[in-house]
């Protein structure tokens, strides 16, 4: 990676033609959930590494000097930014006016979309009516909190520490804060959770009343306290046909309540409450990642930041880039990634970028029920609900 960044010349050609979006990532957390593995950071874990520098106070500031970098890097690029995204860690443990100042960073260096989608992830305990009233008068109008499950025991089990109700409280204050969509984030598979968990947390998430809601199952990385636990025998593996049978009766639930699917693991009840900053992963588009361990890709370059947020403000503040490293996909790449990750979407990839054994199989998915027949017709691969359970067997047979 270059000390100042520079893209090859490539890199922007055609990018008029694509969307741009930032993700901006806040790797700070009150605590280390059970479950996770993202690059985020407890006061007890950066004490003693990186200083001032790994400090939450400062990091407003740290993270608008890489904006203002990206402005550098992207020279005369004319795009407009149509969506940021504010994740984490999380990002809610900042003042609300830090996230409403990385926000004006974006829009001062770029300027924003007529109708941008900007976005925040909260914690349910970390943010009150203030809190979001400040920010939705700074800029944010969506919001995504992590609910995760209605029951306390599933709750214990993942380390989540806020109370059964409390996101359910903390939509409704959205709405009242003046947010237009609200997302909330469940998990299943814990183990200990039991059909019934499931549809209690289900049903608590609709009754809120945001207009998306993201189901995913849950994944148990290695290095993490919950794979520990497993290991040792003190909490059950959940198998996949449990998350088969959770992922149904979640799409039943959620149909049941007007949301429709539009990507395997999210459901909004309109178009417009779809993630459009998703998306923009999800078809190739450009982002910039800002923060440490934030990964960005340009015109089929993709970059990542270094990990530790002391190593990250110092690399910025000797005024170089925090890039750790990155890489140039060659078209067969590109075209691998669009298949895996556009499968994944209701309106599915086109036919016509599968190669021949990918095509093959791709008809052989339609003969087992997991293509849709009239959209194969129409020269697209789209999973059935069917294929939705399989996706990831499907994407290995359509790739090849």
């Amino acid at each position: 990676m270059p000390d100042d960044g520079a893209l090859p010349g490539h890199a922007l050609e055609g990018a008029g033609e694509r969307p741009l979006g930032f993700y901006l990532h806040v790797p700070y957390c009150a605590t280390r959930c059970g479950y996770c593995d993202f690059n985020t950071y407890t006061a007890t874990e950066l004490r003693g590494s990186g200083g001032v520098l790994a400090s939450q106070d400062n990091y407003a500031s740290t993270l608008t000097e890489e904006v203002r970098l990206a402005r550098k890097v992207l020279g005369d690029d004319p795009r407009p930014v149509s969506t940021v995204f504010v994740g984490g860690g999380t990002p809610t443990l900042l003042d609300a006016a830090d996230l409403v100042r990385m926000l004006a960073a974006v829009r001062d260096e770029f300027g924003l979309a007529d109708g941008a989608e900007i976005t925040t992830e909260a914690n349910p305990e970390s943010v009150g009516p203030e809190y979001l009233a400040e920010l939705r008068a700074g800029g944010f109008n969506r919001i995504s909190f992590g609910m995760q499950s209605a029951r306390q025991h599933v709750l214990k089990i993942l380390d989540r520490t806020h109370t059964p109700g409390r996101p359910e409280a903390c939509v409704a204050e959205a709405r009242a804060a003046g947010f237009e969509h609200v997302n909330l984030d469940l998990i299943y598979g814990t183990p200990g959770e039991s059909d019934d968990d499931w549809r209690a947390s289900l049903a608590a998430a609709v009754g809120a009343g945001p207009d998306h809601i993201s189901a995913y199952a849950l994944i148990v990385e290695e290095g993490t306290q919950l794979a520990r636990r497993i290991r040792r025998g003190e909490v059950p593996m959940t198998d996949d046909d449990e998350h088969a049978d959770r992922y149904l009766i979640a799409d039943s639930v959620l149909a049941d309540a007007g949301f429709s699917w539009y990507e395997v693991s999210n459901w909004s009840t309109t178009d417009a409450g779809r993630c459009l900053h998703n998306e923009l992963y999800w078809r190739g588009a450009d982002w910039w990642g800002a923060g440490p361990g934030a990964h960005s890709h340009i015109g089929g370059v993709r970059w990542w930041n270094v990990k530790h947020p002391g190593a990250y403000a110092a690399a910025l503040a000797a005024g170089k880039s925090p890039g750790a490293g990155r890489e140039i996909l060659p078209a067969e790449d590109r075209r691998v990634e669009r298949i895996l990750l556009e499968l994944r979407l209701r309106d599915g990839c086109p036919l016509d970028i599968l190669a021949p054994a990918g095509l093959a199989a791709s008809r052989r998915a339609l003969a087992d029920g997991l293509l849709d027949p009239a959209a194969y017709g129409a020269g697209r691969a789209v999973l059935t609900l069917r294929g939705r359970l399989l996706a990831d067997a499907v994407v290995r047979d359509l790739v090849d």
